[in-house]
């Protein structure tokens, strides 16, 4: 992250255990957003974006050749470090490029 300007998105990248483990924290809200239960989910790819706070976007396999893209929002730490689901797009292809949802 340290080559981002604050305001601008990262590259696309895999992910590791910290963006997973963000990913995971919104589950149950996707899932509700989607009205869908999810066997599988895991994220594959991220960017983030360093703000007042970090916003994030995922791109999470939900099934055989089944893809979502996630936005989530963290605030820093000081701010509390809660998390807030941002936006949830369903249906993306496996090449389909990481691009921030707009509400």
């Amino acid at each position: 992250m340290a080559d981002i300007k604050p305001g601008g998105w990262s590259h696309t990248m895999y992910t590791d255990r910290e963006t997973q483990w963000i990913c995971d924290q919104v589950r149950s809200l996707v899932q509700g957003k989607t009205n869908k239960i999810y066997q599988e989910y895991r994220a594959v790819l991220s960017r983030n974006q360093p703000v007042k706070g970090t916003n994030y976007l995922f791109q999470v396999r939900v099934g055989d050749r089944s893809y979502i893209h996630v936005q989530v929002y963290q605030a820093l730490p000081c701010d509390g470090g809660y998390l807030e689901l941002k936006g949830v797009l369903e249906g993306k292809p496996q090449d389909d490029p990481l691009e921030p949802i707009s509400n």
